[in-house]
């Protein structure tokens, strides 16, 4: 049941001539999906209509051809060709009574039209503003390109009831819509009635509200995502001007959508960004409008929710994130199972789906993108296969999801561990700085687990060939995870660099085992994503003198698809890290090491008293291997089947391998689809 502190949380609220069942509000998110996989992204947020959600957001949608944002992949509402695959959408929000939303987006000077080869329009004459800082620049409008843009506007709200949808979202948040652009005097400098003075550049949102009121206001409720402070300096839309302006317009909108001011300030991970984040920056506004209002903070806790909600911070509880990894979170909180709620990480990893253009993944909840893809829900397994035992060997995030997952199914699991703690490289790296929220990985498994009594989990038992074969488990999953090299190979090193003996080497394992370096250090970070740059900050807040060094033109590069490659630049500046772009390690010698032009190959030097290489991972494979040349015995120890799942198989990313564990788990005692395609997919229909 229910817990009373929560009711708040579950009763009806208006917005505009429409009631949502609860203040539950997913947010507009991207997903990867897109116009290209419209059927994938339907079904994913469908299931969050049957997870209890009240309010339901589309992605970014191009609400028009001239304002597009190639080459990353969100929706399109350019004309009435692209209303059914909308429609389809709007039908799966609603099937549990949730209201659905369409964010209506019109880039201005953050689309650089490389598809439609539109001249980009934008309040003011400048450069494009993009993640991949396109050689483009936009013509400032004029008076009859606003009159035409408002007319595009009215376009796309007809067409978006037609498709079936109950509320709008105009975008002016994030540094990407253009009603942002208006507002912030960074970006539009214009001299005429839309420039200058506040009411001046909300002149131009006030029009589109009123035209499209007009149009559909009768029955579709418009809201309006405005940026809470860009921080970008005396030019910028600041938090007290966001105040003036929601003062001088409180009744603008149906409801007032907050959040920060550039993407990666409002969807910072969880290392630089606690949850409830822009609690300052909201507070006070819901007291200037009739209005109400939903912020976003990456929510997981409901005592946090409620809080918000009870004090009048908030009306609604905007997720993005949070609702990903749990698309069931507001009908746990309503059923009173909180333990069971898979929480955000804030890893971040959803939001490379877009930076990539690909399908999006979530560390939590590896179902994600594949509702209508693989048919796989995220609270319901397929039914258990004719073997009725499994051996999960290592109980990193592959080993527990894989367990979890094969319980739900009905098989017989055990886990055996052979360290002390469960969890491997989770439960290593959540001590790390900022990672502490990576945890639940492995919190919410290893609970899910003990409630099944199905499942047992065997700490301190390292297993051999001969044991498996003893226990007479049908199935064996090997999750026994990798481990750094400490010979430098990755990228720039194929095979191992020259290094000499007499320098002490270290690796992220030595690191997090306690085994730290001292005085003068050089990290030389051939990985790319997080472990270099945290591994810096580490050794410097112990006093280190650390030089990082990368072959990449930005430190910990692969961070830019996960919003916080500028934080962890700044962080380590903050640190004191001195940062070596665009220079690899070509030896190390015994007093230092030999450094390489990354472009030129010019040869440098950098003296010190250790190294630390973070370079790539080798997969802890040999239980595996030994297992295949006894192939057979197996047979005759009842072994059916024997896998390689997670890192132990392929390092990557942790998302990567609760995906492995999640997809082992579910194919077991499956049929053998031979070559077909493990996924649905839509193919382009030829014209």
């Amino acid at each position: 049941m229910r817990d009373p502190a929560y009711d708040i949380l579950f009763e009806p609220a208006r917005i505009g001539p429409l009631t949502a069942k609860n203040r539950f509000y997913q947010v507009p998110h991207c997903n990867g999906g897109g116009y290209r996989d419209p059927s994938a992204a339907a079904a994913m947020r469908g299931v969050k209509a049957e997870g209890g959600w009240g309010v339901i957001f589309t992605e970014q949608t191009e609400m028009h051809h001239t304002s597009e944002i190639t080459p990353f992949i969100e929706l399109r509402l350019w004309d009435d060709a692209d209303i059914p695959a909308l429609r389809r959408m709007s039908e799966a929000m609603k099937t549990h009574g949730a209201l659905a939303g369409i964010q209506l987006a019109y880039s201005g000077i953050n689309g650089p039209n490389l598809y439609t080869k539109e001249v980009p329009l934008a309040p003011t004459a400048l450069p494009i503003r993009t993640f991949t800082n396109d050689p483009v620049q936009a013509r400032a409008m004029d008076r009859a390109d606003i009159t035409n843009l408002r007319r595009w506007f009215v376009a796309a709200a007809r067409r978006s009831k037609l498709a079936g949808f109950d509320l709008l979202c105009l975008y002016g948040a994030h540094g990407f819509g253009i009603f942002q652009h208006f507002l912030s005097r960074a970006t539009n400098q214009r001299t005429d009635e839309y420039g200058g003075s506040l009411e001046n550049r909300a002149r131009f949102v006030n029009e589109v509200v009123a035209d499209i009121r007009d149009a559909v206001g009768d029955t579709m409720a418009i809201t309006l995502r405005v940026s809470l402070d860009e921080t970008i300096g005396a030019l910028g839309f600041s938090n007290a001007e966001l105040r003036d302006f929601i003062a001088m317009n409180a009744d603008l909108p149906d409801l007032w959508d907050l959040a920060q001011g550039t993407w990666e300030d409002c969807s910072g991970p969880s290392r630089f960004k606690e949850e409830a984040a822009q609690e300052a920056l909201v507070t006070g506004i819901r007291e200037l409008t009739s209005r109400p209002v939903v912020g976003v903070g990456r929510f997981t806790s409901p005592d946090v929710m409620a809080r918000l909600v009870r004090r009048g911070v908030l009306d609604f509880i905007g997720c993005a994130r949070p609702s990903i990894a749990d698309p069931f979170l507001p009908r746990k909180i309503e059923e009173g199972r909180i333990e069971d709620i898979r929480e955000c990480i804030g890893c971040n990893i959803c939001v490379t789906g877009d930076m990539t253009m690909s399908i999006s993944r979530c560390t939590q909840n590896p179902t994600f993108m594949e509702e209508w893809r693989k048919g796989w829900h995220p609270e319901r397994m397929n039914g258990k296969g004719d073997s009725d035992t499994v051996l999960v060997v290592g109980s990193g995030p592959a080993g527990l999801e894989a367990a979890r997952a094969l319980a739900v199914r009905g098989y017989d699991v055990v886990v055996a561990e052979a360290g002390t703690k469960i969890g491997g490289r989770v439960a290593r790296e959540r001590l790390l700085p900022g990672l502490s929220a990576w945890g639940r990985v492995a919190d919410y498994r290893e609970y899910q687990l003990s409630q099944r009594p199905n499942a047992e989990i065997y700490l301190a038992s390292r297993l051999g060939v001969e044991e498996i074969l003893e226990f007479g488990f049908e199935n064996v999953a090997i999750a026994t995870g990798a481990h750094w090299r400490a010979d430098g190979v990755a990228r720039m090193h194929v095979t191992p660099m020259p290094i000499d003996p007499a320098l002490p080497v270290f690796t992220p394992d030595d690191i997090m085992d306690g085994r730290y370096p001292a005085g003068e250090v050089v990290l030389f970070d051939d990985d790319h994503y997080y472990m270099g740059g945290v591994i810096a900050e580490l050794l410097a807040r112990r006093g280190c003198s650390v030089s990082l060094v990368t072959p990449s033109a930005h430190v910990s590069d692969w961070t830019l698809n996960t919003l916080e490659q500028g934080a962890i630049h700044r962080r380590l500046v903050e640190t004191g890290v001195r940062i070596v772009l665009n220079t690899g390690v070509a030896a190390i010698h015994a007093d230092g090491v030999e450094t390489a032009c990354a472009y030129t190959g010019a040869p440098g030097r950098i003296g010190c008293d250790a190294a630390v290489l973070v370079t790539s991972r080798v997969p802890e494979d040999g239980l595996h291997r030994e297992l295949l040349t006894r192939r057979a015995d197996w047979e005759d120890a009842g072994i059916r089947s024997v896998r390689l799942i997670g890192d132990a198989c392929a390092p990557g990313p942790i998302a990567w391998a609760t995906y492995a564990g999640h997809r082992y788990a579910r194919e077991l005692d499956m049929p053998d689809i031979g070559d077909a395609l493990p996924f649905r997919r839509e193919v382009t229909e030829l014209a």
